[in-house]
């Protein structure tokens, strides 16, 4: 007999094909491991994925169009209420702080649905493999007393509909939004404090981009009669005309006037970019501003003995910490009513398609109470905690106080120093100024040298410059001095929030914040 029997060649059989046929045979056990699988291969899909270079780059004419987008174009020479109403309207900061705000609004909204009653909606269907079957068994003899039977369908549909409200977390959620309609509160009094300082920043740089583009066109002049000088020093200094040394200082002098006119031209080069961020207008933008007719002294509105509660009642940040305290002091009674049991009423319509239920519909209504007990045992730990979170805010609230009135003396010194260092200014060009004229007659008549003029040309223009940076400086200071007080930059009632109302009411405000105007030197 051969001890090897023939054997018929077998199929080749691919593994992957074999378990894939076996998952899409039918049945209820195929279906949940088809969905268990889908559920684990989708759960280790999720990976880290980077963004790539070309991605952020194809992103940028998008960002860039964000940015600037809505926005009115530039009109003609830009005053000071133009400036202001473009930062109010367009300025990304104070967007930001708006739309912040409006989502806290959205969240109150939210909250308070959650002090309604909860209605859910459920629906069903149910299958089984076998029969839901049951027998009895003789607690006697142990035998069994009935024969399997069942009272239920081995498929039906079912669906209820509840009315549920618990009154415990109708308490808790009452006090919930309580404390989120005062953070509605807070998010408004942070977007006036960005109004402020943003206002303080639009004065500052708005007036050091006027000395800016009030000064180049003088100071290019300068930096080329200089060059020039210092080019025929250079000459004179090869062909040995006059004493080297005698020559060497005479450069000396003139590179450091050409050193100073540098920076200065560097200094107002950057004053335009900075207001053009403030206003949101794109930095690259080429923009005129209106040219001012004189200095006018800003004027603080309260009287020095009444600044300090000026400051206590208006300031965004003490306004906010009393909204915080209030916040704090419902989070104690919140607390406190999670210690009571809670009752919860309930009202409900069913169904349920199974035959053998003799009433497929039906209603039902019920009471129950709970009360976690271990909750009395903690119960001093949680009002001590809910009371300090209290008294911090409470001692928050105190410590503010004392920074305000601090800050309030100090920004009215600040003003005083700064308005006395701006009329030191004025008068300083004056005479500058007064100087320049002179040298330039003597120049002419060739009563002194080129480097004389040269150099009070470049005192004027420097001395012209501090004066535009004192004032300001004086403006900041005012605007300082506005912003510890609290005080807004735009009336209560405003028509309109489009840029010809704002600017109107901009100016309005600010005919009242004004001494008589002193005409330009």
């Amino acid at each position: 007999m051969n001890q090897y029997k023939t054997q018929h060649p077998r199929k080749e059989e691919n593994p992957l094909s074999n378990a894939i046929s076996r998952l899409v045979q039918p049945g209820p056990k195929r279906l949940v491991s088809v969905l268990a699988a889908t559920a684990m291969l989708g759960g280790c899909a999720i990976q880290p994925v980077a963004t790539t270079l070309a991605e952020r780059q194809a992103e940028l004419p998008d960002q860039r169009q964000a940015m600037f987008q809505n926005q009115e174009a530039l009109a003609g020479p830009v005053t000071l209420e133009e400036a202001m109403a473009r930062a109010l309207k367009y300025n990304l900061d104070g967007r930001l702080k708006l739309m912040e705000e409006a989502m806290a609004q959205r969240q109150l909204d939210l909250s308070r649905w959650d002090m309604l009653p909860r209605l859910t909606a459920d629906a069903g269907y149910a299958w089984r493999s076998n029969e839901l079957a049951s027998s009895s068994r003789d607690v006697v003899t142990g035998q069994q007393s009935l024969v399997p039977s069942t009272s239920s369908e081995r498929s039906h549909y079912n669906g209820d509909l509840n009315l549920s409200w618990n009154v415990l977390d109708f308490g808790v959620s009452y006090y919930t939004a309580r404390q989120q309609a005062d953070r509605v509160l807070v998010m408004s009094e942070r977007r006036r404090k960005v109004v402020h300082l943003m206002m303080q920043q639009v004065r500052q740089a708005y007036w050091q981009a006027v000395g800016a583009q009030q000064l180049e066109a003088k100071v290019e002049p300068i930096l080329k009669l200089t060059q020039a000088a210092l080019d025929d020093s250079q000459r004179i200094e090869k062909e040995r005309l006059q004493s080297p040394l005698e020559t060497l200082n005479y450069q000396r002098q003139l590179l450091d006037i050409l050193r100073q006119l540098e920076a200065v031209r560097d200094e107002l080069a950057q004053a335009k970019p900075r207001l053009a961020s403030i206003m949101n207008v794109p930095p690259g933008d080429d923009y005129t501003l209106a040219a001012p007719t004189g200095f006018s002294l800003p004027k603080l509105p309260v009287a020095a003995d009444k600044m300090e509660e000026t400051a206590l009642v208006n300031r965004p940040e003490l306004v906010e910490a009393g909204y915080n305290e209030r916040i704090g002091l419902d989070e104690t009674k919140k607390a406190l009513a999670k210690l009571l049991p809670g009752v919860t009423f309930q009202l409900g319509a069913n169904f349920d398609t199974d035959n053998f239920l003799v009433n497929n519909a039906w209603n039902n209504i019920g009471l129950r109470m709970s009360w976690n007990l271990l909750n009395l045992l903690n119960a001093g730990n949680i009002r001590a905690a809910a009371d300090a979170q209290y008294e911090v805010a409470k001692q928050q609230r105190l410590a503010l106080n004392m920074a305000v009135l601090t800050q309030v003396h100090v920004a009215y010194r600040g003003y005083i120093g700064y308005k006395r260092a701006f009329e030191l200014s004025g008068k300083m060009n004056d005479v500058d100024q007064r100087i320049l004229t002179h040298t330039q007659n003597a120049t002419r008549s060739d009563a002194t040298g080129k480097l004389a003029e040269i150099r009070a040309g470049a005192s004027a223009v420097m001395s012209e410059l501090r004066l535009y940076q004192a004032y300001g400086a004086l403006q900041n200071a005012s605007g300082q001095m506005m912003a510890t007080l609290g005080l807004d930059p735009l009336p209560t009632a405003v028509g309109g929030y489009d840029l010809p109302t704002l600017r109107a009411a901009i100016a309005e405000h600010e005919k009242t914040l004004v001494e008589p105007p002193k005409q330009a030197q």
